[in-house]
């Protein structure tokens, strides 16, 4: 029996490992904040800077702090003096003229010590230039590259300053999408089957990895809507992929009320088997395509590019993979239940 069904057994085992180790290990240490945001340029300026998972009082050698230009060029700072494990005052003079053209440079903050590591804040700090100078620029700036950074071991994973724990939500909200899909592919394979064959059990199939792949869509609808809440600050922005794959879902949940409009059980089986490779050839380009085609606030949409090495690390990957397949299990094993389930519903309607 176990060796039959080894495969439900590891999408359970695999499902518990994402939970523990993807909720139990930590973030790594960060920056959560900075004051003052905005400066000028001439101007020594003291930031307040706020760490996240942080330990700066227990760094046995001193904390340093950059502001980065780009990866050549970066101001030093003057005097970092630690306050507490999670705060620090960080004093940078600011030159009269920056080398650059644009009169707002947006700088990154930096900083490493022994027992953090590295930490970034992208676009930590904006100083307005009074006389934009680029060449003079040139002159009067003190390079001091970002360099020697620390290297610190241990696994953990990313700290984002806009996502912070919600970055946990990846191994649900987009692995519970990916094995949505992969599901539904196999809902339109099955539909494709039965217009071949014109077997009921094709139809029995498309119909349980089609309620299983609505199912999982809900689900991640729920779980986006919980992660928008936090990091853009409402449940529903009306985003154009949240937008879009709610048409989506709305035209797969159409696939259920055509079914019941049916009495005839070929002519039920062969019209839904028609739809359902609708809904999927429409539910490629509703969650795939479109969004890629104008701004949204998702990753790997408009301008806003996909989980890169700072989202997605090698850490979170070994949790990562692992849930899509371990939902993508889960969902095969609900389905096949589900067609065991519709099985024995057609052998009981022909005994009476």
């Amino acid at each position: 029996m176990i060796h039959k069904n080894w495969w439900k057994y590891l999408g359970v085992v695999i499902l518990l490992y994402v939970l523990t180790v993807g909720m139990l290990v930590p973030l790594k240490p960060g920056i959560s904040d900075i004051d003052p945001s905005s400066v000028r340029t001439g101007e020594t300026v003291t930031f307040k800077v706020w760490g996240y998972n942080s330990k700066f009082a227990q760094a046995q050698q001193p904390t340093r702090a950059w502001l980065k230009l780009d990866d050549e060029r970066a101001l030093s700072a003057e005097r970092v003096v630690v306050k507490s494990d999670t705060m620090l005052e960080v004093e940078f003079r600011i030159p009269p003229y920056l080398p650059v053209s644009q009169k707002v440079q947006d700088f990154s903050l930096i900083l490493d010590n022994d027992v953090d590591g590295p930490s970034v804040l992208p676009s930590a700090v904006f100083i307005t230039q009074d006389s934009v100078d680029a060449a003079r620029g040139e002159q009067v700036w003190v390079n001091n590259p970002v360099q020697d950074l620390s290297n610190v071991s241990g696994m953990t994973f990313p700290f984002r300053n806009i996502l912070g724990e919600t970055i946990r939500n990846t191994y649900f909200h987009v692995a519970l999408w990916l094995a949505m899909f992969t599901i539904f592919i196999a809902g339109v394979f099955q539909s494709v089957q039965y217009l071949r064959l014109r077997t009921p059990s094709r139809d029995h199939w498309a119909v349980s990895y089609t309620t299983i792949g609505v199912l999982l869509g809900i689900l991640g609808v729920v779980t986006g809507a919980i992660w928008a809440k936090n990091t853009w600050g409402a449940f529903w922005s009306w985003d154009v992929k949240q937008n879009t794959t709610a048409i989506a879902l709305l035209i797969y949940l159409a696939f259920f009320v055509l079914r019941a409009s049916f009495e005839d059980p070929e002519q039920k089986a062969r019209v839904s088997a028609v739809y359902n490779i609708f809904a999927f050839a429409a539910l490629v380009p509703l969650i795939y395509v479109i969004p890629r085609l104008t701004d949204s606030l998702h990753p790997g949409a408009g301008g806003n590019i996909t989980f890169g090495s700072q989202d997605l690390d090698n850490t979170m990957r070994m949790v990562f993979y692992p849930a899509v397949i371990g939902w993508t299990l889960i969902g095969v094993w609900m389905a096949t239940l589900l067609y065991r389930v519709k099985r024995i519903q057609e052998k009981l309607w022909d005994v009476y």
